[in-house]
């Protein structure tokens, strides 16, 4: 019988975990959820939490695109054009516009806190 999982977390790290909370709320809509020593912010559906960097520990800097491992994260939207137009309104870097990648699929790439790649998609319900 194979494993079943389900989607629990995303775990970031960050120089400054309230605004990266902050971003997360403000440009996508996320709800921020304090706890004793974390902060959280729901975001469609799915957990991200947020940790600080600890102590005067050297990171490495997000590595340059494309690179091996994690590369975005994907969220859906129901009209890609308003939510990119609304993005853009807000001040957001897009490293890709919107655009139709296959009938029924359209995409585009935004530049998050941190550096991280997020992708927003759309997709047709008559092409799924």
């Amino acid at each position: 019988m194979p494993v079943v999982v389900t989607w629990d977390h995303i775990h970031l790290r960050s120089p400054d975990p309230e605004a990266t909370a902050a971003w997360l709320r403000d440009i996508l809509g996320g709800e921020i959820v304090r706890a004793p020593g974390r902060i959280d912010v729901n975001l469609g559906g799915a957990r991200i939490f947020i940790a600080p960097l600890e102590g005067e520990s050297a990171v490495s800097a997000p590595p340059p695109h494309p690179h091996q491992g994690l590369d975005h994260f994907g969220l859906t939207v129901k009209d890609i054009d308003a939510a990119a137009a609304e993005i853009k309104a807000k001040g957001v870097t897009f490293t890709r516009e919107p655009t139709t990648i296959r009938p029924g699929v359209r995409i585009c790439f935004i530049r998050g806190p941190e550096g991280i790649s997020i992708e927003l998609l759309e997709r047709d319900k008559k092409y799924t």
